[in-house]
């Protein structure tokens, strides 16, 4: 930093140059009209003045300074009890509040006559170059207009007081501020000065220890646009800004294009502006906002400053009160300044000040002079290498104390001025007056006079809050309403199914099979209510619980249903395929309630490794902010939607789908190959195929769409409870309305003469076919005794095939017409089966 300021200062030398020219003719007739009203000769005492006054940027306050100083000078002329036989001079020059010029300045005032015994200067960063090189020639430097910290530091500046309160005196009372109105959460902005950045350091050394949170620390040249723009995409709410008032203009205007104001914002700026700096030099300084811009920017910000003019009404020093200080000031820059308008110059707020401390050097010399003669000296035997003089200047301005028109004056070992502080607010664009801090007693006076953009205290923070997406309340009640019609049927059809079971039209549909099914029914129907039950109805700690809830009663409900079905098509399909080769074979019951029992064990065994292993959880899946529909605060909505997963969720998943899946598509595979296939043994076998047709079509679609809206709640839930519940209704539908409607026909009719066009079976028929069933079976002994007649025979006729040919003719063609008659019954008996 220090290397970039030195080649600042150097290129800005060209700039200069060209200003000076015309500078030093106002600042030579000052001198020449001082001097020509002064006495020429040995009775001067000589001061050096470097203000601040015509440069672009930093601070230029000795606008105002440098004519209050003049008129302390006067008063303490006209005083004869105060330096006896002297007179006190001041030769003045401007820094433009330029370091490097500032030092030169303070050259040409040591290197040309007279000798000078005393330094005055503003800026901080002039002070801060003038106050470093003074102790060289044994120059007690006063500083009436600087406030940076770095200055407190004795070893660096051993010379040097100031009447300009130190700009750390602000951070206890901002902390104190901060805590009143319960801000916890701050930005600050600062111009890369050191005067600023000590400040910062301060200040967030004090912030750690209040417990209070810097979201970000910008900082900027000349140039403030990122780093406003960074404020307003960190959010920043509370803004601590330090710098100086050509950057304080620019910065608020930047703070108007990024809408960093309002009621939802609060800036601290620093009290030393003037009144109306927001409105001054917009068009010199290219400030490319309006006036009212500026002042809609502006409305409600603090202001902490030391308090620099006397609040009491009471005589100072000088004969004068505060008021009749400003009066008088008032008057001389009226010349100049539109102070009637309140157009008043820059540094107007530190006059008295620089008032209070041409004061502070008579009182010192005067002081000084008194002990020099015990030692038989004179101020006027002061010179650049006379340290014994140095130092008695010094011990008198550091007990030196009296009351001035900027207060109690009066300077720590460090060389600080001791003053409260006082807390302002634009209101309307006028600062108005909140209380006062005494650092020391920390002792806050408060008048409770703050107004709030929006009627109440500004939040350091956008408050977020976390809102949980839950299902519609309207949807879930709906839902839960037809799931529980749908239990209330899949009852009342297991009550049918077990109170008919001794009915063939339930007999020949397998009733256990039915039973299974309207099971697996009621469970899936269950699951569609836990799938709306989210956190509206439970707690976090409860949730991870209906999750598990909800996969096993869908699973198994899934695998009972589905399973049972299953189970009809495969003995449908095994007993049109097996009778034909092996007639004798049947597919027993028992092997359909197995088939059953063996998916639903893989079922167990997948969610219980599942549970154990990687059991589900709650997860919270976080949406983009989002404005409440009404509120008054500075709230945004963090939507939230909570899901059941697991660390492995895609796996299990996988796992659970690639089952279900291999089911359905087998089932498909037997309902088409079976489709067109009317066996008595199962009568509803058509139904169950068409059942198995609507669910695989239903599952392999809802799936993927499921985990595709995911996010979107309703959406989600409606979709999957309404598949689920149309596949249990459609499946009860198909397989118990005809059985239903059957039985209604036929409540007395105990042998039901048709069930449906599958069976096509009469009362003559069915005794016929036991008849044949009879004969079948009489036949197939009859046919296995043949059988064994002819293999004995063929063990003959290959003993005797050699000795008897003739006989073995003839027996042969006896044997062969007995195989004739063999054969023919056979094929008979083979007819009635058919049949």
């Amino acid at each position: 930093m220090g290397v970039f300021k030195v080649n600042y200062f150097i290129s800005r030398n060209v700039e200069l140059n060209a200003m000076l020219v015309c500078k030093s003719v106002y600042f030579l007739f000052t001198i020449l009209v001082f001097r020509t009203s002064c006495v020429n000769g040995s009775n001067q005492l000589h001061i050096g003045g470097i203000f601040p006054i015509a440069g672009k940027g930093g601070w230029q306050g000795g606008q105002a300074c440098m004519p209050a100083a003049y008129l302390a000078l006067e008063d303490v002329n006209k005083r004869k009890d105060l330096l006896p036989g002297f007179e006190l001079t001041l030769h003045n020059n401007d820094s433009e509040c330029e370091p490097g010029l500032g030092a030169s300045v303070m050259y040409d005032l040591l290197y040309h006559k007279p000798q000078k015994l005393m330094l005055l200067a503003g800026c901080s960063t002039v002070c801060t170059t003038v106050a470093e090189a003074a102790k060289m020639w044994n120059l007690v430097v006063l500083c009436y207009g600087a406030s940076s910290p770095a200055l407190s530091d004795r070893s660096r500046f051993p010379t040097l007081f100031r009447t300009h309160p130190s700009a750390t005196v602000h951070n206890p009372t901002r902390i104190k501020l901060m805590q009143k109105f319960g801000w916890s959460k701050i930005a600050i902005l600062q111009q890369a000065e050191e005067v600023f950045i000590s400040t910062v350091e301060d200040l967030e050394n004090r912030c750690k220890e209040a417990g209070i949170e810097i979201v970000t620390r910008q900082s900027f040249l000349s140039d403030p646009t990122d780093a406003v723009r960074n404020l307003r995409r960190q959010d920043a709410r509370i803004i601590v800004g330090l710098f100086y008032v050509v950057a304080a203009r620019r910065v608020l205007c930047e703070m108007y294009k990024q809408q960093l104001y309002g009621r939802s914002y609060v800036s601290f700026f620093i009290g030393w502006y003037e009144d109306n700096w927001f409105e001054q030099n917009l068009q010199s300084e290219n400030i490319s906002c309006t006036r009212d811009e500026m002042r809609r920017a502006a409305e409600g910000h603090l202001t902490t400053e030391a308090i620099m003019w006397n609040q009491n009404n009471e005589k100072t020093v000088s004969g004068m009160s505060s008021e009749d200080f400003r009066i008088r000031l008032n008057k001389v820059l009226s010349k100049t300044y539109d102070i009637e308008n309140q157009r008043y110059p820059e540094g107007y707020q530190e006059a008295p000040l620089a008032y209070d401390a041409v004061w502070s050097v008579a009182f010192a010399f005067n002081k000084t002079m008194e002990r020099l003669k015990t030692k038989k000296k004179s101020l006027k035997d002061f010179t650049y290498t006379d340290k014994d003089i140095a130092d008695e200047i010094y011990a008198a301005m550091n007990s030196t104390q009296f009351l001035g028109v900027s207060g109690w004056v009066a300077f720590s070992s460090q060389g600080d001025r001791i003053a409260l502080t006082q807390i302002e607010q634009m209101v309307n664009g006028t600062y108005y007056k909140l209380g006062y801090y005494d650092t020391l007693a920390d002792n806050l006076t408060w008048f409770n006079k703050e107004q709030w953009i929006g009627g109440k205290v500004p939040q350091d923070r956008t408050i977020v809050r976390r809102v949980l997406r839950t299902v519609s309340l309207p949807l879930f009640i709906c839902m839960s309403i037809v799931s529980t019609l749908g239990i209330i049927v899949g009852t009342a059809l297991i009550v049918f199914n077990l109170w008919n079971r001794h009915r063939r039209v339930i007999q020949q549909s397998h009733p256990v099979c039915n039973t299974i099914m309207l099971f697996g029914v009621i469970t899936c129907l269950v699951s569609v209510i836990l799938l709306g039950i989210d956190g509206q109805f439970v707690d976090p700690l409860t949730y991870p619980k209906i999750c598990q809830a909800r996969a096993w009663i869908l699973s198994m409900g899934f695998t009972l249903a589905f399973g049972a079905m299953f189970s009809k098509v495969w003995r449908v399909h095994r007993f049109t395929t097996k009778a034909k080769t092996d007639p004798k074979k049947k597919v027993e019951p028992w092997k359909l309630y197995t088939m059953v029992s063996g998916l639903l064990v893989v079922d167990i065994v997948i969610l219980l490794t599942w549970q154990l292993q990687d059991p589900l959880e709650r997860r919270l899946e976080s949406f983009p902010l989002e404005d409440p529909l009404s509120s008054n605060d500075d709230i945004k909505i963090r939507p939230e939607l909570e899901h059941c997963e697991s660390i492995n969720n895609s796996v299990w998943l996988g796992v659970i789908y690639g089952f279900k899946g291999l089911i359905l598509v087998f089932g498909l595979f037997l309902a088409y190959e079976t489709r067109s296939i009317k066996v008595k043994q199962i009568n509803d076998s058509r139904y169950v195929g068409m059942s198995i047709y609507n669910i695989a079509v239903l599952c392999l679609i809802t799936a993927p769409v499921a985990m595709v809206i995911a996010s979107q709640q309703d959406a989600s839930y409606a979709f999957v409870a309404l598949a689920v519940i149309f596949c249990c209704f459609l499946s009860m539908l198909l397989i118990f309305v005809p059985k239903v409607i059957e039985v209604l026909r036929h409540p007395h009719d105990k042998a039901e003469s048709r069930l449906n066009n599958d069976t096509g079976i009469s009362k003559e028929d069915e005794e016929r076919y036991k008849k044949l069933v009879l004969e079948n079976e009489e036949l197939q002994k009859l046919i296995a005794q043949k059988e064994e007649k002819i293999r004995i025979l063929k063990q003959r006729l290959a003993e005797r095939d050699q000795q008897k040919g003739d006989t073995q003719s003839s027996s042969q063609l006896q044997l062969s017409q007995q195989i004739t008659m063999i054969n023919n019954g056979t094929s008979l008996n083979q007819d009635r089966e058919v049949f």
